[in-house]
């Protein structure tokens, strides 16, 4: 039987504060960053490791009191970035054109004044907690009339795939760009460009010339254009104006969107390098096909997206399947739009709510960039508004079912109030940030031959999990379509001896010196022995993590966070299998982690207190003491999310 409690989450605070582990305050304290080989890294020498969120829409122009709190907020659980997502969108006010609906905008080449305020004071908020930015400076712009472009009414947002090609949407995005790079930030003294607060930018979200069609007039015929001048300064036969130009295996088709795309991301980086900006910049940041991710090597660093979702949108769907019962967590295409040379930041992830089992998420992504020597991850997303006080069930930010005509805007990825996925980033921070979780001994590379869009990539099926892991284009490497992890050997260790899972048995660990974490159907596996600590779960899915809060091993540390959540929903959710057929109401419930707890220590003055989700203690857990080491069981008295295990 069950056991579930309230778990309430508040905009303005979380139960605990990590910020004493990182002392990392102001962001930029270490200088600007910059690429060095596979690695970021400030200018000081310090590894720059990140661990955050994006803010999508208006969540990026609020007002300052919001803003103080919720960087405080993010500081405290563990968050040093905030990628600065869909600034552009217009189906959202404030946007960085249009502070407030009402009067028609009929061009999109000035930035809002009122909006920069606000952007401008989150910016200060941020870097004063510790706290750095990505910029995203091109996603959903709707082109507008008095931009100069034509037939607006017919391009998606950010004119997708033309406004890589067509010269006066280039000559747009430049001027925005330079506006905003140049622009001064009242509240921090510096221009943007010079601000070390900024760590990463894209020059376009999820845009390429390989999967988006190009069909609408007059931009088909223009890129038709360029591609004859192209035959013909080639050598080459073929008729541009005859082809089809969205076919997926005309490899010199191929081999122009390449050299289009590239010249593309290189115009822009170099004006960018003109007008001051010294950050790293990256072309896009998803893993559509080898061809796209040969063009990404044009960027400073690469950028990649994941999801584990099956995409019918709608806010009553879910799937509930869990990343512990398939080979591929979600990861084999995201490594291969990495490369070995070049840093690699996943600057979208996530397991979206309703999932029952996403609490799996935080921890093993983590492990896994943490593992491949990867720079970090930015949850999609934290909110889509600024009004979260007045929002106190999953799922739920709007009162409409979509937002922009698109169900999963309403509250689906939002994650700031989850304690199944928010509830564990102390722990995912501490992997990524302090390193809890070493890089691979080891690396692999596969030869990416077939760069066409839907070609096979069972090379990278569970080895992300193994050992390093990137696409090589110099002709060597393995091939791409050899599957180097059968699915029938059932699991997956890592070459560091510290990653364990088994989609055969259902669950996986985390087991190193300072971080020691189990998650999956962990009731199904008895007793999990990990170098210090033994977990037996009563609790069939669950995920129990342990850290130490110094620069101790668990087996020596006086101060020791330990997290347990797995399920969490709605009071009074209803669903019927994938189908939820009722939100439910306030306030969030999360299942209680049952489960008997060891810890192999020497130290015999430590307590267990339960902390609740106000951060106060609500009880002391009862522990015994032996020749092994400390034993107590979580859940059934004082039962929590979070138990701070400290010395007296």
């Amino acid at each position: 039987m069950s056991k579930w409690i309230p778990w309430p989450s508040y905009y303005d605070d979380v139960p605990l504060d990590l910020r004493f582990v990182y002392n990392d305050a102001p962001a930029g304290k270490h200088g600007f960053v910059h690429a060095e080989g596979r690695d970021l890294v400030f200018e000081d020498g310090t590894p720059a490791r990140f661990w955050g969120t994006n803010f999508n829409g208006a969540a990026n122009f609020p007002e300052f009191d919001y803003a103080e709190k919720v960087a405080r907020r993010l500081a405290k659980i563990g968050c040093n970035i905030v990628r600065f997502h869909q600034l552009d969108s217009e189906w959202h006010t404030p946007n960085i054109f249009q502070f407030t609906k009402g009067k028609r905008l009929d061009r999109t080449t000035e930035l809002d004044p009122e909006s920069m305020k606000r952007l401008d004071y989150l910016i200060y908020c941020l870097k004063r907690e510790g706290i750095y930015v990505y910029m995203d400076v091109f996603t959903y712009r709707k082109f507008k009339s008095g931009d100069g472009i034509e037939n607006t009414a017919a391009l998606r947002d950010a004119a997708k795939p033309y406004a890589s090609y067509n010269r006066r949407m280039i000559e747009l995005q430049k001027k925005f760009a330079y506006d905003f790079w140049t622009h001064l930030n009242p509240y921090t003294g510096l221009a943007h460009k010079d601000d070390p607060v900024f760590v990463m930018g894209e020059i376009v979200n999820e845009s390429d010339l390989f999967s988006r069609p190009i069909t609408v007039e007059p931009y088909a015929s223009e890129f038709r254009a360029l591609y004859d001048k192209w035959l013909r300064a080639k050598g080459c036969d073929g008729d541009a104006f005859a082809c089809d130009i969205n076919a997926l295996d005309d490899e010199r088709l191929n081999a122009f969107k390449m050299e289009l795309q590239e010249g593309y991301y290189r115009e822009m980086i170099d004006f960018l390098r003109e007008t001051g900006v010294k950050i790293p910049i990256c072309g896009t940041n998803w893993t559509i096909c080898g061809a796209n991710t040969k063009t990404q090597t044009a960027g400073d660093f690469l950028d990649g997206h994941t999801y584990f979702y099956d995409w019918r949108w709608g806010e009553h769907n879910c799937m509930n399947r869990r990343l512990t019962e398939v080979p591929d967590v979600a990861v084999a295409g995201l490594a291969s739009g990495s490369v070995p040379e070049k840093p690699y930041f996943i600057s979208e992830w996530d397991v979206p709510w309703p999932n029952a089992y996403r609490a799996e998420s935080p921890l093993l992504f983590a492990a896994i960039g943490a593992l491949q020597g990867w720079s970090g991850y930015a949850i999609h997303t934290y909110s889509y508004m600024a009004h979260l006080d007045r929002m106190d069930t999953l799922g739920k930010e709007a009162s409409s079912g979509a937002i922009g005509g698109v169900a999963y805007r309403e509250g689906i990825f939002s994650a700031w109030n989850d304690p199944a996925k928010f509830g564990l980033f102390y722990q995912a921070a501490l992997i990524t940030r302090r390193g809890d979780v070493r890089p691979s001994d080891g690396e692999v590379r596969v030869e990416m031959r077939d760069l066409k869009c839907g070609a096979p990539l069972d090379a990278f099926v569970s080895m992300p999990e193994k050992c390093r892991i990137g696409s090589s284009f110099d002709g060597t490497g393995v091939p791409q379509d050899e599957r180097l992890i059968p699915e029938s050997a059932g699991e997956v260790r890592s070459d560091t001896g510290e990653l364990y899972r088994s989609w055969e048995k259902g669950y996986g660990v985390i087991d190193t010196e300072r971080t020691q974490a189990a998650y999956g159907l962990l009731a199904q596996q008895g007793k999990l022995a990990l170098r210090d600590t033994e977990i037996e779960s009563k609790t069939d899915f669950a995920v129990i993590a342990l850290s130490s809060l110094t620069d101790d091993a668990i087996s020596a540390s006086d101060n020791l966070l330990l997290t347990a959540v797995g399920r969490a929903e709605n009071t009074g959710a209803k669903f019927t299998g994938e189908h939820m057929d009722e939100y439910g109401h306030a306030p969030i419930l999360a299942e209680a982690i049952e489960a008997r707890i060891t810890i192999r220590t020497a130290r015999r003055d430590l307590r267990v207190w339960a902390v609740n989700a106000e951060g106060l203690y609500h009880g002391v857990v009862p522990a015994e003491f032996d020749e092994e080491g400390m034993h107590f069981t979580i859940g059934e008295q004082f039962p929590s999310v979070y138990y701070l295990i400290s010395a007296e």
